[in-house]
Formats: C-alpha cells, sequence, structure tokens
C-alpha cells in the first residue's frame, strides 16, 4: 500500500467516525484518563521504594541467595564434551546444588515451618538425584553429609560415652 493510498483509507475511515464534539463530556473523559494513567504510579510508588532498609538478617539471606545463584549459574555454564549425558549431569548437577544451597538458606533464615519441611525435602530429594546422574553415567555417588544450616557442633570428649553408645544433639536437633 502506498503512502497516498494509505493516507486515502484514514481519511475515509475518519469520515465515517463520528468524533465527539469538545465540551463538557469530552473534557471529564479525558480528566479520567489522565487521572487513570496517573494514579497508578503514585499509588504503587511505595512497592518499588521501601521506606526502610531491609533487617540485617533479610539482607543477610539475600546476600547468600544471590551468591548461590550465581555460583550455580556460572557452575551450570560448561564446556561441551560431546558426550550429551555426560554434558547433561554436568550442567544439572550444579543446578541441583544450586537448589540444596537454596533451601539450606532458607533453613538458616527462614520462619515459616512448612517452608522449611519443604527446603529439607528439597535438600534430600536434590541429593538423591545428583547421586542418581552420576550413577547413571558410571561415576560413584559422592558421600551424601548433612547440609549444614548452622556451626557445627563442638566436639565431644569421648570420655563420657561407651563405645557404640553415642548419640550426636546437634543444635538443630535440641529444643
Amino acid at each position: 500500500m502506498s503512502p497516498s493510498q494509505f493516507r486515502r483509507a484514514v481519511a475515509a475511515f475518519a469520515g465515517r467516525c463520528r468524533w465527539p464534539r469538545p465540551g463538557l463530556g469530552t473534557a471529564s473523559l479525558a480528566a479520567c484518563i489522565l487521572v487513570a494513567f496517573a494514579v497508578p504510579p503514585v499509588a504503587f510508588a511505595h512497592e518499588s521504594h521501601p521506606a526502610a532498609p531491609p533487617a540485617a538478617e533479610e539482607r543477610a539471606f539475600l546476600e547468600e541467595n544471590e551468591a548461590a545463584m550465581t555460583k550455580m549459574m556460572n557452575d551450570m555454564a560448561i564446556k561441551p564434551t560431546g558426550d550429551v549425558d555426560r554434558d547433561f549431569v554436568a550442567m544439572m548437577n550444579p543446578h541441583h546444588q544450586g537448589a540444596i544451597d537454596m533451601a539450606v538458606i532458607e533453613l538458616r533464615y527462614g520462619k515459616n515451618e512448612q517452608l522449611r519441611r519443604i527446603a529439607q525435602e528439597i535438600i534430600v530429594d536434590q541429593m538423591q538425584e545428583i547421586a542418581a546422574m552420576k550413577l547413571a553415567i558410571g561415576e560413584p555417588a559422592t558421600d551424601t553429609t548433612p547440609a549444614p544450616t548452622q556451626s557445627p557442633p563442638a566436639p565431644v570428649a569421648a570420655d563420657h560415652h561407651r563405645p557404640g553408645m553415642q548419640m550426636d544433639m546437634s543444635n538443630g536437633m535440641k529444643k
């Protein structure tokens, strides 16, 4: 369509439309539209700029979570080997480890008991998936040790225990 044909089509369409005559109704409609577009940014401005900086605990959570995400993304960027299965496992292991790291951070800082239980399940499930993928490509599954959510407890002297009768009461287990 040439520019002159386009102009003629627009002119024909404009001639058929009934444009409102300027008056009080048109002015009030324009004012409503202006207010409709102006109010949302004002009403929602507080959401994008919190009044107070996050608490120290939340800052620590956000920093640790960002570090876990960055590590995961960096570790997932592998050099292809030509073996699709090995490359898949090489990319998925850091992906699953990232989920574990994020779940550990939730356990460290989260307060919601339901989410904490889900985080514990994520840790177990993702560790099992990592082990299964390694075994599937003939690699040994690494030793699965509990994910640290707190600093390790101080070692207990062996003098107070009989052999074979030891019990681990880490800080996370005490009530």
